[in-house]
């Protein structure tokens, strides 16, 4: 069962501040705004930190009580120990209560010795980390980086015996399950990535910049997307006269009807070419346009316009996000054009000509850090994050141009439409909010 959030509280938060943050249920956009200080990454860290299992970032942040309140009306609370709340107290305990059922509780416990664990094991059990430094590791499905408190709380079930601490309870589990939370940081160009492309047995010094693997990344799903697309086609190729010669033509299919379906699938095609993920040698398979159609010819084109709409349906969730990041980045970049393949996956061309030299190619490294931030963060919201995810972003204007800031929000609003999120994004510009203080919740400070 989909759970969201409704309501997030914080009391004593830095032993100062007390928030109160109802989300946008309808919108799905909710802003937290206000100055810097008042605790507002503070308060996405804490949400990333409980429902990812990184309570390290609990244990860092000094507050006396958060709570978050769900649809269904239960809600669970992370309560500190200790008397005093401006005190980095690493003690802390969960209360999960629903309506009509008994309040159940856990306390995490840390690990006694941390300084001899024997980190040579995780790479023996934990699929997909790898160290990038003497106490970091990078998950490389999510490309999250760990320390060594975060990795032994976050994998813990995929530890040896000896080396596991306490398990957690199946209520804290499912709630888990059930609310799926990604944060997506300010820093967002100094993610650590394996270069899969280098020789190199020295994975700290062999990485790339985060808007290379991503680049690389979607030429991967590109590429997996044409694959499944051809082992359809075959398929459907092999049993093709059998069922033309089973079918029965259908009498409230006109010609007109198959005519119009046969240009939709060219112009499907057309635009599966402009996206890179078609090759333009495709063509011959979809141009097919009879001069006249008898009821033997209606009977085949009939079982092909089915096939082909079943291949094509393959691309039809990539096309669309690659559409709309390509509106988003080419109405925003200046002099630059943002187009996709699946051998390079991002392939970005300039729109200008001087006396020097033609337009030319630019890999995404040559672009502004502004310009990188732009198309990472938008890159993540489209292809790397679950559908009904709540998505935690912090300082979403960082190296933006006020332009581009003012347009954000816009944004916004037609990704999470397309890929069912809802959002909660920390900010100090008024030019990220423009006109819609309706989705801000600003933080007050003492006695306001």
């Amino acid at each position: 069962m989909i759970m969201r959030i409704k309501q997030i509280s914080v009391s004593s938060l830095f032993g100062i501040f007390d928030h109160l943050i109802p989300l946008n249920i309808d919108d799905r956009i909710t802003v937290i705004h206000g100055p810097n200080g008042f605790g507002k990454t503070a308060i996405l860290r804490i949400l990333n930190g409980f429902f990812n299992s990184r309570y390290s970032e609990l244990r860092t942040i000094p507050f006396r009580k958060f709570r978050v309140e769900f649809d269904d009306d239960s809600n669970v609370e992370i309560i500190k120990n200790a008397d005093d709340s401006k005190k980095l107290d690493k003690n802390f305990i969960f209360t999960f209560h629903k309506p009509n059922e008994d309040v159940v509780n856990f306390e995490p416990k840390l690990r006694p010795d941390m300084e001899n664990f024997p980190i040579s094991i995780l790479d023996d059990f934990i699929p997909g980390l790898e160290r990038i430094a003497i106490r970091k590791w990078l998950y490389t499905p999510t490309k999250e980086i760990f320390s060594l408190d975060e990795v032994l709380e976050r994998f813990n079930n995929l530890l040896p015996l000896d080396f596991k601490s306490q398990k957690e309870p199946d209520w804290l589990g499912k709630l888990k399950n059930n609310i799926n939370v990604r944060l997506i940081e300010s820093q967002r160009l100094l993610n650590f990535v394996p270069n899969r492309r280098s020789k190199s047995d020295d994975r700290t010094s062999s990485m790339l910049s985060t808007v290379s693997a991503y680049s690389d990344e979607l030429a991967k799903l590109m590429q997996d997307k044409f694959k499944e697309y051809g082992t359809i086609s075959q398929s459907l190729d092999r049993t093709f006269p059998m069922r033309v010669v089973k079918q029965q033509s259908s009498p409230d299919l006109t010609e007109e009807e198959l005519r119009n379906q046969l240009n939709e699938l060219e112009e499907t095609r057309s635009r599966l070419i402009e996206v890179g993920l078609l090759d333009q040698d495709e063509d011959s398979e979809f141009q097919i346009q009879p001069q006249d159609i008898d009821e033997s010819t209606k009977n085949a084109l009939s079982v092909y316009v089915d096939d082909v709409e079943k291949k094509l349906d393959v691309f039809t969730e990539i096309a669309t996000k690659i559409n709309l990041l390509k509106k988003i980045i080419n109405n925003k970049f200046s002099y630059k054009e943002i187009n996709f393949s699946k051998e390079k996956g991002f392939r970005f061309t300039t729109l200008y000509k001087s006396s020097l030299s033609d337009s030319k190619t630019l890999s995404p490294t040559d672009l502004s850090s502004g310009e990188q931030h732009e198309l990472v963060l938008l890159y993540e919201l489209l292809f790397k994050v679950q559908p009904n995810s709540l998505v935690l972003i912090d300082e979403p204007e960082l190296s933006l141009h006020v332009g581009w800031q003012v347009q954000f929000l816009k944004d916004l609003q037609e990704i999470t439409k397309l890929a069912h999120l809802d959002i909660l994004l920390a900010t100090h510009s008024p030019d990220i909010i423009q006109d819609r203080w309706d989705l801000t919740v600003e933080l007050k400070g003492l006695g306001k």
